[in-house]
């Protein structure tokens, strides 16, 4: 964690609603800058939503959110943005280099931003390489993306979102789909990023486990709620049990995994989830 308290991101008795149902309500926490949270909880818990949130493009129905000390906005040049696992087919020709080259147009927000100008191509292809570099895609980087690996292109999805060189980075699930150790070489992948850049990360996951030896604190939605602390804070019996308002264990494997055992069934009234 960086020596920088200004926070990145507060948010002060929220409340999120989707579709008329509310998601979840009087959430206060504060994320400081150069922090690694995870965001946790069931489907339809409103960990997305939380993104939504951050990124300007769902309003708060109660409360306030502020991000980087500013109130939240779309198409925030600050935030780097890797959406839900996309899929590519094997028969698509476009290089992983193009893929990261979006990430300077605008292209993930829907929003084109200014081209740039003539002299500063030089400028933008340093920014490009810089990002593919600290990544580890250099040496792939020019193939056509249907071609690698899942693991190579969750790379280069994530040199998009740094090719901005952004202050928080917001990851939602990048490690599904993805085998464990490419999920264990994409969390220390990121937490190398945060840890060297000083970027403050919120990354959605289902399972905590591949980010325990990483992450600083967690998010946990559950029941239109959020608790947040240290893991072993969160993530165990007496806090979950409270959250959810059943009774939850959370057992420790012999490996030193958790598993948490009695989540109730998710909310069919919405989804907090973004469209594949």
């Amino acid at each position: 964690m960086t020596a920088d308290r200004t926070p990145a991101i507060t948010l002060d008795h929220a409340t999120a609603r989707l579709g008329g149902h509310t998601v979840w309500s009087d959430v206060s926490l504060r994320i400081e800058r150069g922090e690694f949270v995870a965001v946790l909880g069931p489907n339809g818990a409103g960990k997305s939503t939380l993104l939504k949130v951050i990124l300007g493009t769902l309003p708060l129905a109660g409360g306030t959110a502020s991000v980087l000390e500013a109130p939240a906005r779309r198409a925030n040049p600050r935030i780097g943005y890797l959406p839900q696992r996309r899929t590519f087919d094997a028969s698509m020709r476009v290089r992983g280099i193009d893929l990261v080259r979006l990430g300077l147009d605008g292209t993930r927000w829907g929003v084109p931003l200014p081209r740039s100008r003539r002299g500063r191509a030089a400028g933008t292809a340093a920014r490009i390489e810089e990002a593919l570099a600290s990544v580890g895609a250099s040496g792939y980087a020019r193939r056509p993306i249907g071609e690698l690996s899942g693991g190579e292109q969750q790379r280069l999805l994530i040199a998009q979102a740094l090719v901005g060189q952004p202050d928080l980075l917001l990851l939602d699930e990048p490690l599904d789909s993805l085998d464990l150790p490419n999920q264990l070489s994409a969390a220390r992948l990121v937490n190398d990023i945060c840890r060297q850049r000083g970027v403050t990360v919120l990354l959605v996951a289902h399972d905590v486990n591949p980010l325990l030896p990483y992450i600083d604190r967690v998010i946990y939605f559950a029941a239109g709620a959020a608790l947040t602390g240290p893991v072993e804070e969160v993530v165990n019996t007496d806090s979950l049990t409270r959250l959810y308002g059943v009774p939850i264990e959370v057992l420790r494997t012999a490996r030193g995994r958790l598993v948490v055992v009695g989540q109730p069934e998710p909310p069919a009234h919405h989804s907090d989830r973004h469209a594949h």
